[in-house]
């Protein structure tokens, strides 16, 4: 709740930052732009209606590699929502053996409590830092025992040694010297590679995973914390460390016990109830196709539908961390439906996502943008991959035209598989530098033109067999 308060980022703002990963599909972002204000808008609401505002779920229609996926994961970045991705063909009815849909919840909660633990953990980081740096000078230096009632506190280094002579001095004052210079020594990283031993929590937990029918598989994951928790609890491992890493094992498990377990499982429920993001990709996958004849196979999937209808409309579903609502649970639906179409899902499921946007096929003139300007794009990313072995690679205007141009063509005689095309493209393009980095090229920089590009991918392209297998 905090977390939306503090990024109250209004629609226009989430648009602008989903462009900067993301080209085109401008209604898809306007859409689920709205959604995420729309939270905001809910949680400072009249408390006497807020219960009653429902969120807009969305389905989003368009062929593979568009970008559907991508929105939802970034959308969920920006406002630090608990976000799980799921595809709907990987769901059982009831009664069969698989996954049931209420899985789905218990994966978002199970996300969202590692989440809040791991934000704990670093607001209490420092205090584990100060615990640890004792914990490590104790390794090195034992101290002495407590002084006797009434014995003056030890002089450290950083006080006066004027008249300080250390054939006069108890135990406990040189201990304290002692260890006063070795935490010195520890703050200016000179003991870094110095070993010690530590105790550490045994990895070796039992697992265990039950398919059955509803209720079974979230008995089987008690039964496998129930283990783990005996695990952990009874068998600890020594290990000898450079204190480098000993450092973050224990500041790991001092964080650890610093936290208040029960307020983060608390916080983790109310951030799934109000927060939480469920994209069920591939939803088209479990309509029944209405030119196709009545079969098993339909009934199966329309069971699968009815199963999903409960939760996407709001109902409680027990997790092993509490009983989770989710009425203002944000579910986005995705498929390409090039063999069913919408209205072949269930009519109660229609009704549950009201607001339907189609993403648009990627052109050429796409394809240049998305090589080219978000953050993340794949040029930059083989840039930076080349960088680290000292060789420096540019994309002239005109290659990049280019290979935007095959990616289109490829698209429109092979399979439109959308900006996962490039992917293809450019490592077969690469293949032959990559493989000669460093052993044959090294320490240079090199300029991919035009020319480079048909030499090495024109042979691919008219040869429809091999673009088939290749690209």
């Amino acid at each position: 709740m905090k977390y939306i308060s503090e990024r109250n980022l209004t629609p226009g703002q989430i648009v602008r930052e989903l462009d900067t990963y993301i080209i085109g599909q401008k209604e898809a972002k306007r859409s689920v732009a709205i959604a995420l204000r729309n939270r905001w808008r809910r949680l400072n609401s009249d408390p006497e209606i807020r219960d009653e505002i429902m969120p807009n779920n969305i389905l989003m229609i368009g062929p593979t590699g568009v970008g559907k996926t991508e929105i939802a994961r970034r959308l969920a970045k920006l406002s630090g929502a608990p976000f799980i991705k799921v595809e709907a063909s990987k769901f059982t009815e009831v009664g069969y053996v698989g996954r049931d849909v209420e899985s789905m919840i218990r994966d978002l909660t199970d996300l969202a409590v590692n989440m809040v633990r791991m934000e704990m953990q670093e607001r209490v980081r420092e205090k584990a830092k100060a615990i640890v740096e004792e914990k490590i000078l104790d390794i090195l230096i034992p101290p002495v025992r407590k002084r006797a009632a009434g014995t003056p506190p030890a002089v450290t280094t950083t006080e006066s040694t004027a008249g300080f002579n250390p054939d006069k001095a108890d135990d406990s004052e040189l201990n304290e010297r002692t260890r006063a210079r070795f935490r010195e020594k520890l703050k200016n990283g000179e003991l870094e590679d110095r070993n010690i031993e530590i105790e550490v929590n045994s990895s070796k937990t039992p697992m265990m995973q039950v398919f059955g029918p509803q209720g079974m598989e979230e008995m089987g994951v008690n039964i496998q914390d129930m283990l783990g928790n005996l695990a952990r609890g009874g068998r600890k491992t020594k290990r000898t460390l450079p204190i480098s890493e000993a450092r973050e094992i224990l500041i790991e498990q001092e964080s650890e016990k610093l936290i208040d377990h029960e307020a983060a499982v608390e916080e983790a429920l109310e951030r799934v109830q109000n927060q939480g993001i469920v994209f069920i990709d591939e939803i088209d996958k479990v309509a029944s196709d209405s030119s196709s004849g009545k079969g098993s196979a339909d009934v199966s999937r329309q069971g699968v539908q009815r199963d999903l209808l409960p939760i996407v409309e709001g109902s409680t579903v027990n997790t092993k961390h509490g009983i989770v609502r989710t009425d203002h649970i944000l579910f986005i639906g995705s498929g390409a439906f090039h063999i069913s179409k919408p209205s072949d899902l269930i009519p109660e499921l229609q009704g549950r996502f009201p607001i339907r946007v189609e993403l648009n096929s990627l052109t050429e003139s796409d394809f240049v943008n998305i090589l080219t300007k978000p953050k993340n794009a794949l040029i930059k990313q083989y840039q930076a991959m080349l960088s680290s072995e000292n060789v420096k690679i540019e994309f002239s205007e005109e290659a990049i035209l280019e290979i935007a141009r095959i990616a289109a063509e490829v698209n429109s005689e092979v399979e439109n598989i959308g900006a996962r095309r490039l992917h293809t493209i450019l490592s077969s393009l690469l293949e032959e530098l990559l493989f000669a980095v460093p052993d044959d090229i090294s320490d240079t920089e090199i300029t991919i033109d035009e020319s480079y590009v048909h030499k090495q991918l024109d042979g691919l392209v008219r040869n429809k067999d091999l673009s088939h297998y290749i690209l």
